[in-house]
C-alpha cells in the first residue's frame, strides 16, 4: 500500500501529525541551455522582457513557497529561508535553490519546484530569442533532517559540492 493511498484505494495526504518537528533543509539544481546570443542578451540585461536573472530568482522563491498549490498532496510548509541563485555558465544558466524549515516533513519538493520555476521563467523571458532552449538535469543535491537523515547525491564534481 502506498503512503498516499488508504486501504480502500482512496488518495490521501500523509498524516505527519505524530512526527516530531526537526530542522530540515534541501538543495536542488538544474540547467537551461541556450544560444550564445540569448545568453549574451541575458548577461547584458537587454532581454525584451527585462532583467531575466532577477525575475527568475524571484519566481523561483515564489514557486518554492507555493509548492503545495502545484504538487498534489504536498503539505503546506512555512519556509524559514529560501535562496535561489542563477549562475551563467558556458552554454546556459544553472539555477540552485536552497530551502530550510523546522517541520514534520521535508523540503525536497520545495527546492526542486524553486529550481523548476526559476528555469521556466528564464525560458519564458528568453523564448523570443531562442525557442530551442532546453531545461535539463533538475535534481536533488542534498537534504538533511527527518527520519531518513542526510542524503547527498553521489559523484558530484567539486563545483557541484557547493551546497
Amino acid at each position: 500500500m502506498s503512503s498516499h493511498i488508504d486501504a480502500q484505494g482512496n488518495v490521501m495526504m500523509v498524516d505527519v501529525g505524530g512526527k516530531a518537528a526537526t530542522s530540515r533543509a534541501a538543495v536542488a539544481d538544474g540547467f537551461i541551455s541556450m544560444s550564445d546570443e540569448a545568453l549574451q542578451s541575458v548577461l547584458e540585461r537587454r532581454a525584451a522582457k527585462g532583467d531575466v536573472l532577477t525575475v527568475a530568482q524571484l519566481a523561483g522563491i515564489m514557486g518554492a513557497k507555493r509548492t503545495c498549490d502545484l504538487i498534489p498532496l504536498c503539505h503546506p510548509l512555512p519556509l524559514e529561508n529560501c535562496k535561489v541563485e542563477l549562475c551563467v555558465e558556458a552554454g546556459g544558466i544553472r539555477a540552485l535553490c536552497r530551502v530550510k524549515t523546522e517541520g514534520r516533513t521535508g523540503v525536497e519538493m520545495e527546492a526542486l519546484t524553486g529550481v523548476s520555476v526559476a528555469l521556466l521563467t528564464v525560458y519564458d523571458m528568453c523564448k523570443s530569442m531562442d525557442k530551442g532552449m532546453e531545461i535539463s538535469g533538475i535534481r536533488l543535491l542534498k537534504k538533511t533532517g527527518g527520519k531518513s537523515g542526510v542524503y547527498e547525491r553521489p559523484g558530484l564534481t567539486p563545483e557541484e559540492e557547493r551546497p
